[in-house]
């Protein structure tokens, strides 16, 4: 004979042997439970949620690709550790997308069970009275000469809507049965649902969604094409061939400053002007995009999430042929817009040129007439500083480069006749001879306009999920589930009826007893007598 197991529990040595004995799919129903377990759900959620902090304040590719170059050059030692664990991709990475798929495949296996249990207790009938009604939480007794019929009738009303069920024993006795509350379960349920419905619809827009960022100066266009962005990254499910054929030209870049105060230097106004039309051969269309204001157009958004300085500089070399002229981008490196920029000049004769430097908005020049820094971001006083190099940029070997970084690996710095790196400094309006002939001169000064081009689908259904999920907290915190017996008994040989309230809340409050005074009022008043006499447990 085997082992007597007592009150349903096995003894310690049965509880072992057992644990080293599960089959493979006793072993794989174990783990299932583990995963669908709630405690598992809310360690997950929190786990999701701490894994989520890094991409906070950890730039992220896809986002400002230039910012994680900075954070490269800032950072030599630690970017490499960072990058192979997938810190600069952080909602893309493989131990955040784990994380991810586990919460929804523990939230599934939490919610489909309980479904069904409260599918189950929709269907069931109230529980039946106790026996002893002095036991419960709260609980009354009066007496009245109403029959058990009309006692029967009052308490219906007297419970309104909730689920009512009467039965009579034969011996004289007749139970009102009645529950209430199911709503409390159910925005429970809604609750949880709806976090399901959020990961789904964020699921959707990473999967199918894509992401770009483009510089455009003033007067200048952009397709909606690959080949246009600066940065570009999708979801794995996305074609590139689906962008949608919109195209716009930036006519004017704004950006204003506080000019005075405390607050001096703060942004005040950022704003694009832009002209586009949405398909090829519609008219053009004007807009204004600023913060918070996109241009919103059928398969995606343009967002305004930057701006800075494009001078205009214009090149000739040593045969006096204009070899270059066009407005560079120097991106900002701090909150007075200080900038870094390069200039290449491939086509420079008898060498190839290239200038490196930096852009100052409103300079200021220290006690020997240098230029140090930038004491305001607006364009005050600019100024344009570059060094230069000569020889081979690296155009021509097939490698792609960045537009944003001087090769100068095959290049030589130039020199003045003192041997000091041949210093450039330039005014709008002025011209600088360069060493060897040739010259450089600096036109006009543009703004640029730091764009980002979204599409996320399915973009609503987090919104759904979210407040359904309001909704679903609000219902499973307010709603009181109740229970509640009223049991009637005929007095013998025209003794009034014996009428027994109790309530027990499934949640417990210390109110209930009040509350059941104030039902036993609301009852007799249903009888018609309001002075009879009661006793309360």
């Amino acid at each position: 004979m085997g082992r007597r197991i007592r009150g349903g529990r096995m003894s310690a040595p049965t509880r072992e042997r057992r644990a080293s004995e599960l089959s493979s799919r006793e072993f794989l129903r174990w783990m299932w439970r583990q995963l669908t377990s709630m405690r598992t759900a809310l360690f997950l959620l929190l786990l999701l949620a701490v894994a989520a902090v890094p991409g906070s304040f950890i730039p992220q590719r896809g986002v400002d690709e230039r910012a994680v170059e900075l954070f490269f050059i800032d950072h030599p030692t630690a970017a490499p550790i960072l990058d192979a664990l997938g810190f600069f991709s952080v909602y893309s990475s493989p131990w955040f997308s784990a994380i991810y798929l586990l919460l929804m495949v523990s939230l599934v296996g939490c919610i489909v069970p309980r479904m069904t249990v409260y599918a189950r207790a929709l269907r069931a009938r109230p529980p039946r009275a106790p026996r002893n009604f002095s036991r419960m939480p709260a609980s009354g007794s009066f007496e009245i000469s109403a029959s058990v019929e009309e006692v029967m009738q009052a308490g219906r009303r007297a419970l309104g809507r909730a689920r009512i069920d009467v039965v009579d024993d034969g011996s004289g006795t007749t139970e009102l049965r009645a529950e209430k509350g199911y709503l409390r379960e159910f925005g429970n349920l809604v609750f949880h649902v709806s976090i399901v419905v959020v990961l789904v619809g964020v699921a959707v827009g990473s999967l199918w969604g894509y992401r770009g960022a483009v510089i455009v100066t003033e007067g200048g266009g952009f397709s909606n094409t690959l080949s246009q962005y600066n940065e570009f990254s999708s979801g794995p499910l996305f074609d590139a061939e689906d962008l949608p054929p919109f195209s716009f030209r930036v006519d004017r870049m704004i950006a204003e400053f506080q000019p005075e105060g405390p607050q001096r230097g703060a942004p005040k106004l950022f704003q694009a002007d832009v002209t586009y039309t949405e398909r090829p051969g519609e008219d053009p269309e004007q807009y204004e995009i600023y913060v918070n204001h996109p241009l919103s157009l059928d398969g995606g958004s343009v967002f305004l999430v930057g701006q800075g300085y494009a001078p205009v500089l214009r090149v000739t070399d040593s045969t006096g042929a204009v070899v270059f002229e066009d407005a560079v981008v120097f991106l900002p490196t701090d909150g007075s817009y200080e900038s870094q920029g390069v200039v290449k000049v491939p086509d420079a004769q008898p060498e190839q040129i290239g200038f490196q430097g930096f852009f100052l908005p409103t300079a200021v020049s220290t006690g020997d007439g240098a230029p140090s820094t930038s004491i305001y971001p607006g364009a005050v006083n600019p100024l344009v500083g570059l060094r230069m190099w000569t020889g081979d940029l690296g155009l021509d070997d097939g490698v792609p480069q960045s537009v944003y970084v001087l090769e100068k690996d095959q290049m030589t710095p130039v020199t003045d006749e003192n041997g000091e790196p041949f210093n450039i400094s330039l005014s709008p309006g002025q011209v600088q001879e360069l060493p060897g002939g040739g010259s450089i001169e600096f036109v006009d000064l543009k703004r640029f306009a730091r764009l980002q081009v979204a599409q996320t689908p399915a973009m609503t259904l987090p919104l759904v999920g979210v407040s359904l999920g309001v909704l679903g907290l609000i219902a499973s915190l307010m709603v009181r589930p109740r229970r509640t017996w009223i049991r009637a008994r005929s007095g013998e040989d025209g003794s009034p009826t014996v009428v027994e309230v109790a309530a027990l809340d499934r949640v417990p409050r210390d109110e209930l007893p009040e509350e059941i005074d104030d039902f036993l009022a609301q009852l007799r008043m249903e009888l018609g007598d309001s002075t009879p006499e009661e006793s309360r447990a």
